[in-house]
């Protein structure tokens, strides 16, 4: 039973490493939090809830992941290298991706709330 204590320890960890050193997902907390805000005023649905929070969790994930490829590859070397930079870039690409599914997917479900 420790050890699992132990490794829930190191995750909360890890979050709150993540939340307090990068400034993009501390902007997708404020996000998250308008978007509950607005899905609170909007009435919206039980499965419109889930894709929002499942959306929401998505783009949380791939920041962390993101954040955990930085910091590793900081610990490689600071100097620069093609083949980190190219692996930051696309770990920079999928944040993107997932927060652009996430704007798409907000506004396919609170538009027709708001018309």
């Amino acid at each position: 039973m420790r050890k699992y204590t132990i490794s829930f320890r190191n995750a909360l960890t890890g979050i709150y490493t993540a939340t307090h050193t990068q400034t993009n997902i501390r902007i997708h907390l404020i996000a998250t939090i308008l978007v509950l805000i607005i899905s609170i005023y909007l009435q919206v649905t039980l499965i419109e809830g889930l894709i929002l929070i499942l959306t929401i969790a998505t783009v949380f994930v791939a920041e962390m992941f993101n954040t955990a490829l930085e910091f590793l590859s900081d610990a490689v070397t600071l100097e620069h290298n093609q083949l980190i930079g190219h692996a930051k870039d696309i770990s920079a690409g999928a944040v993107l991706i997932s927060a652009i599914l996430a704007l798409t997917i907000g506004l396919f479900i609170f538009i027709p709330k708001f018309i």
